[in-house]
């Protein structure tokens, strides 16, 4: 197989896992607790994962950030050792883990648990039969479509949804929150997407 032939498969592969992404009230849910918890109260997002599935929830954090809703990511072993005191009584937590079976993850619903029993807790997850999934207020399920690495075991398609839901995420808490170019022009002033924001 040559290299646009591969390129073709993979891509059909990940546009059908992402148009399989199960749509459900839990967005719903998932988006009204963010505004809740962080416009409302105060509070903020707080994101954690491990791996390649932590990378995803730091972008999250970041894309959050920069169109009004201000989050952090939270390193799950650095957690460990005094990182969990970001942590604050009205945040929520976004935690990423295409198993629901990543131990550091696992670990972190307990420790903030023990903090402030209260929390709200979303994840992003593959496998809605996990402890992960089982642990949450709201569970977001990928669709658990196989990756589209050769060995089966790269995150590679796993990545790709999560990445797309949380763009649902951050997309619908701007729509339901009215953030305005204005807005967006006060948190970049660097760089041409704050020169394009600032010309809108």
């Amino acid at each position: 197989m040559d290299i646009q032939q591969s390129m073709r498969e993979i891509l059909a592969a990940e546009s059908k896992a992402i148009s399989e992404i199960p749509v459900s009230d839990a967005y719903d849910r998932a988006v009204e607790a963010i505004i809740e918890h962080v416009h409302r109260r105060g509070g903020k997002l707080v994101t954690s994962g491990m791996g390649k599935a932590g990378q995803i929830a730091m972008n999250i954090a970041t894309t959050f950030s920069s169109t009004g809703t201000p989050a952090v990511n939270l390193h799950p072993s650095e957690a460990q050792h005094g990182d969990l005191g970001v942590i604050q009584p009205n945040d929520i937590l976004l935690l990423i883990s295409n198993s629901g079976k990543t131990r550091e993850i696992i670990d972190l619903v307990a420790l903030a648990r023990n903090l402030y029993p209260s929390l709200p807790i979303i994840v992003i997850t593959g496998n809605p039969d996990s402890p992960l999934a089982d642990a949450a207020d709201v569970a977001l399920i990928t669709g658990g479509a196989p990756e589209v690495c050769p060995l089966g075991l790269t995150p590679t398609t796993s990545t790709t949804m999560m990445t797309v839901i949380g763009d649902v995420l951050v997309v619908n808490v701007m729509r339901l929150t009215g953030f305005s170019a204005a807005d967006y022009a006060k948190r970049h002033h660097g760089g041409y997407l704050g020169h394009k924001s600032r010309n809108l």
